[in-house]
Formats: C-alpha cells, structure tokens, sequence
C-alpha cells in the first residue's frame, strides 16, 4: 500500500508553527518580540528574560525555523566598511497568518456516552463497560457512514473529529486524543470506548483494507487504524 500524503499540507506547517510554542521558553520568547514596536537581537532577548544567551538564541532560531518569526540582520553600531562588526541576527513577529484549529477535546461527548451507558445498564442490566461500547460503535458506525471508502476521506472525517491522523509506514496514527485527560486516570475504560468508537467509523465507511486496534504510545492517542495484513 502506497504511503499517503496529509490531507492539508499547508495545515501540517501551521500545527507545527502552534506546537512550537508548547515549550515555555520559547512561548516567552515569542510573547516578547511579538510585544515589541521592532525586531529584538539575542543579547535583548536573553536579558529581557534572564536566561542564557545560547538558550535565547536555540528557541528563538527554532521559531523562525517553524515560520513565527522573521530574520534579519542589520548593524547597530553605526558604521559601515571594514571594522565595522559583523550584522546583528535580529528577529521579528512573522507577518504570515496561522490558520489552524487545535485539536479538540471532547469531554462532552465522553460524558454523554459514558451517562447512557449507566443509564442503559441500569435498567437492561447489562455490564455498563457492555453497553458502553455498543454505544460507542453506533456512534463511529454513525460517522462513518458519512465517509467515503478511500483513505483520504477516512483522514478528513478523522480530521474533523478531532484525531489529528497522520500516515506513518501503512498506518493511520491518531496524533490527539479527545478524551485525553480522561484516559489518563480512566485508561482502560476511556482507551476501551475509542476503540469501540474509532473501529465503528472504520467498519462504516467502509474501507475494508482498514482496521482499527489498541497500540499505545507516548504522544499519540490509544488507538491506531492500521492494515488487515497487520
């Protein structure tokens, strides 16, 4: 199976512009020269935010890498010609706009679910857990009736839930994780109902070379979309 691009490549540029400011130096560094009437150098930088020098001068090229910040040199001594020192590295707010939505949280929806399960369980008397993940895959079988059968449609409509999917290798990785906080004190149960969720839009949408399975890693959400050759 042929490796497939992202959906949105200019939306992959601006998710790592955003996920660039994570890190809370380089979020002050960003902070202070967009505050700025004009560009900064690194001395400025770094003494206006008392950190070391070499520190200021990594996040601040780290966010001209990712397009936040413009680059320019200029000399501030006032001279021109030989001895006159080499241009001072300044950096400026970028004027490119940032046109993205970050990934979403859906606790909302994880409470409705996880409310009707009880409810349902309470009176069929059926495992909760049970009824859970029945409602969870009608709910996927829901969604996924309203893609198409390729691969890319599959990635737009997890786009649109929130899943941030990228391709690696032959599988679909799911980025963020909408119930995320939820999952990390109620693994088994939250991890178990996407699971249910993602493999109902999957089974629904009709992609037959696509099936969904608990992979978890570190900085990825629980569940991974991959081939039935897996």
């Amino acid at each position: 199976m042929n490796a497939l691009s992202d959906p949105d490549p200019q939306r992959s540029i601006d998710v790592a512009a955003v996920s660039a400011l994570d890190e809370p130096n380089r979020r002050r560094l960003y902070d202070y020269v967009s505050g700025r009437g004009g560009p900064a150098t690194r001395d400025e930088a770094s003494d206006a935010l008392q950190i070391p020098r070499q520190t200021a001068a990594f996040h601040l090229d780290k966010l001209a890498d990712v397009g936040l910040l413009d680059v320019e040199f200029e000399r501030r001594t006032g001279r021109s010609g030989p001895g006159a020192g080499r241009p001072a590295k300044l950096y400026r707010r970028a004027e490119r706009d940032i046109r993205v939505n970050l990934p979403e949280r859906s606790y909302e929806l994880a409470g409705q679910l996880l409310a009707q399960a009880v409810d349902e369980a309470e009176s069929s008397g059926e495992s909760p857990r049970t009824v859970l993940a029945r409602l969870a895959s009608q709910l996927g079988h829901d969604i996924g009736h309203q893609t198409g059968g390729s691969d890319r449609q599959l990635l737009e409509t997890l786009e649109r839930c929130g899943y941030e999917p990228r391709v690696e290798a032959d599988d679909i990785a799911l980025v963020n994780c909408p119930f995320h906080k939820l999952a990390r004190t109620h693994r088994q149960l939250v991890c178990g109902m996407n699971l249910h969720l993602v493999d109902g839009l999957v089974t629904a949408a009709e992609c037959p070379q696509r099936h969904a399975r608990l992979d978890p890693r570190d900085g990825y959400c629980c569940v991974r979309i991959g081939t039935t050759t897996d």
